[in-house]
């Protein structure tokens, strides 16, 4: 699986802990504080699993002592009623850890999910899946990571690594031309210049300004295989806007590239995992 930087995963374990803890556990200091306990993480239903690396670290900054035996990995598929790790140390630090980490679990575990689902239905053409940067606040990182492991790909991380031009940055520098015209001057001849268009004589503009992807927005089937045919190999070409599980098939037998939709980490519905400790 893709890695991810520890410093990341810390940092982001350490404000869900803050967030969650904040001056104390106050039900969890009703145990002895010497009880030790082991509990099983049980999944509910079939997903793809996701995150552990945040599950660990959830315990790891409460209680390096606790120790986690995994029964899965991260992009494994898991099934209902499936045990995924055994848990066991202090009685009292799992269970104040317990509902961030299964936050982050759960959370990231969805959208490793939903991004398989959607892979699937392209089934076996070249066309790969892209996310967008319509993630979570705060845990764009761990959502990408997740795209990976459902099986796509990332689109840009953030603003700071990608040049692609949309609706608005054309309003305002006054016309596609001039906004590609204007990238070229500013950035690095490495970067790619992708354009956001969405009619016939915005593909046509954006190819003679040398655009070398062309984001063909809310386009039908039918405007998308013109859009095809006037691009002739020129520019790479990615689909977005409008992307249903039903529509996939249909999009992964035309001649385009890439697919991108942001329902992979914006709709994520949390898998359920239960917790349960041994008697």
């Amino acid at each position: 699986m893709p890695s991810i930087p520890h410093s990341i995963i810390k940092t982001q374990v350490s404000q869900a802990l803050a967030e969650d803890i904040g001056s104390g556990d106050l039900t969890a200091e009703l145990i002895p504080q010497d009880n030790q306990a082991t509990a099983h993480l049980i999944c509910r239903e079939p997903a793809v699993l996701c995150g552990q690396d945040w599950f660990d670290e959830v315990f790891s900054q409460l209680d390096n002592s606790i120790t986690i035996q995994w029964h899965a990995n991260d992009g494994d598929s898991i099934n209902n009623e499936q045990r995924i790790c055994t848990i066991s140390g202090n009685a009292r630090h799992i269970l104040t850890g317990e509902r961030s980490a299964m936050n982050f679990l759960q959370t990231l575990s969805g959208t490793a999910t939903s991004t398989q689902q959607y892979v699937r239905q392209l089934g076996s053409t070249s066309v790969k899946l892209l996310d967008t940067r319509k993630t979570i606040p705060g845990l764009r990182e761990a959502q990408k990571y997740a795209v990976k492991c459902g099986g796509a790909y990332n689109h840009r991380y953030g603003l700071f690594d990608g040049v692609l031009i949309k609706e608005n940055h054309i309003m305002a520098a006054g016309s596609i031309t001039h906004a590609i015209a204007n990238a070229r001057i500013s950035i690095p001849h490495t970067l790619k210049i992708e354009v956001e268009v969405e009619t016939l004589e915005e593909v046509t503009e954006a190819l003679n300004a040398g655009a070398d992807i062309l984001l063909l927005d809310n386009m039908d089937n039918n405007m998308l295989e013109q859009a095809i045919e006037l691009n002739h190999g020129r520019a790479l070409l990615e689909v977005s806007g409008n992307i249903t599980m039903e529509r996939l098939k249909e999009l992964g037998r035309l001649a385009i590239d890439f697919i991108s939709t942001g329902a992979i980490t914006k709709h994520v519905r949390a898998v359920d995992f239960s917790l349960r400790f041994e008697k």
